[in-house]
């Protein structure tokens, strides 16, 4: 009888531990185990004030709104893992503002909000090992000012970009071994950032002749990025450009043709130009038929008397009379070049033949 009112009152303090949501245990430094209960949520009847929580191999469900833990504000360790999580939502963990260490391993985590580590000023180690985790944010980074270590191992990244690697300088400790890293081209700050930490054990996943080898004992060779080359003098053009085609990587899809805009730039540019050239031409030509239009008359020698029209025909009526006119002959002989320059007798000379011409009329 006694046997049997002892398992009664343990299956009825079992039974209230469960109905008050507190299948926990308890120690005195504050810390509750609720290692493996099968809880969806954490429990609300667990002391305000303890300071670390284990909640893994759970079946916790994120909360469509607010913090998953809205009553342990003194939380400095949570344990996480193991729950089927997937993806962190933002700020799901804002109100543990004293948290110092949060383990998220093996939580299937494929997904992280840019946000959901808000509020984690404090956080000094994160283990994200053994999730689906295929790229890091950026501003994943951010809020944790505290970081120390930071452990990325067994996830699906094949590559981090240089804004990220930047941002991990300030972690002492990351651990980044198990990922299936793409050893190309693209790899080079990752293959640098490791040299610089003198990092081990994160080796290539492909290409497959790369496949085993440390990224950091790569060179850029290995990893494709071709840098410019010096030709031999007796290397042709065409040789030329068969190797630097043939050691030029293709360029990412997507990225090609910003140029267009710099081609129609130049393009107008160049019409515009034409046509200011043809202009100008135009008018060059202008001016000059314009100006091969403005004759003017020869200036006439002025004459001691009267106008030389008068002067003129006063002189051929004397020497008609006096002389006769002169042969072809002569006036082939005095002018040998075969023209008549006009104003060739100076007005000096023209005064005595004038003279001559009054003798004779008077």
């Amino acid at each position: 009888m006694a046997p049997a009112c002892l398992l009664g009152v343990c299956s009825l303090l079992c039974a209230w531990s469960v109905v008050t949501g507190h299948p926990c245990s308890l120690d005195h430094q504050g810390w509750a185990d609720c290692n493996g209960k099968s809880l969806l949520h954490a429990p609300s009847s667990l002391p305000s004030n303890i300071t670390g929580l284990d909640l893994s191999f759970n079946s916790l469900v994120m909360p469509r709104h607010g913090a998953l833990l809205m009553h342990f504000p003194s939380l400095r360790s949570l344990n996480l893992s193991s729950n089927a999580l997937l993806a962190l939502r933002s700020a799901v963990f804002f109100n543990l503002r004293a948290l110092r260490l949060l383990d998220l391993s093996s939580c299937s985590i494929a997904y992280l909000h840019t946000d959901a580590f808000k509020g984690l000023g404090n956080l000094h180690t994160l283990l994200l090992r053994n999730n689906s985790l295929q790229e890091l944010e950026v501003a994943f980074f951010l809020p944790l000012k505290a970081l120390f270590h930071l452990d990325l191992q067994h996830n699906a990244l094949v590559s981090l970009d240089t804004w990220s690697l930047q941002l991990m300088e300030a972690v002492p400790q990351v651990r980044l071994e198990g990922n299936p890293w793409v050893c190309d081209c693209t790899a080079q700050p990752l293959q640098q950032w490791l040299q610089r930490r003198q990092a081990v054990q994160v080796t290539c996943a492909s290409p497959l002749g790369l496949r085993g080898r440390e990224v950091a004992a790569l060179d850029s060779q290995d990893l494709g990025c071709q840098m410019k080359q010096r030709f031999p003098r007796g290397l042709s053009t065409t040789q030329q450009i068969t190797v630097t085609h043939s050691n030029t990587t293709t360029p990412p899809s997507g990225k090609g043709g910003r140029s267009w805009p710099y081609l129609v730039g130049f393009l107008v540019t160049a019409i515009g130009i034409s046509i200011l050239i043809a202009l100008a031409a135009k008018c060059k030509l202008f001016h000059k038929n314009f100006a091969s239009y403005r004759h003017r008359p020869l200036p006439e020698t002025s004459s001691i008397r009267g106008s030389p029209m008068e002067d003129g025909s006063s002189w051929d009526r004397g020497a008609s009379e006096s002389h006769p006119m002169p042969g072809a002959a002569d006036l082939q002989a005095e002018d040998d070049d075969g023209f008549i320059e006009d104003n060739y007798i100076q007005p000096s000379e023209q005064l005595p033949e004038e003279e001559q011409e009054s003798h004779l009329s008077i």
